[in-house]
């Protein structure tokens, strides 16, 4: 790979990165919404997890809600509660 298809690509990492935060985006494994963003930072205070354990942890919930045929739940849930 030249030098320059290799700069130019980290010019267009650098304007992607700059246009999420202009929407008021930011990153945390991906660009999320300022209100996922205080639904992360809400789950973050109460149970103390770290970034690596949230995401852990809602994919297990996620996959525990599949088994059980329970999806539909937390949907409604989410959607009850807003988030």
């Amino acid at each position: 790979m030249s030098q320059i298809k290799r700069s130019a690509n980290a010019e267009k990492q650098r304007r992607f990165r700059e246009k999420q935060k202009d929407k008021g985006k930011k990153q945390v494994r991906g660009y999320v919404t300022p209100q996922a963003m205080d639904c992360y930072a809400e789950l973050s205070e109460k149970t103390g997890w770290t970034d690596s354990e949230m995401l852990s942890n809602a994919l297990r919930i996620t996959y525990a809600a599949y088994k059980c045929g329970q999806i539909k739940l937390l949907n409604e849930w989410l959607k009850d509660h807003q988030k």
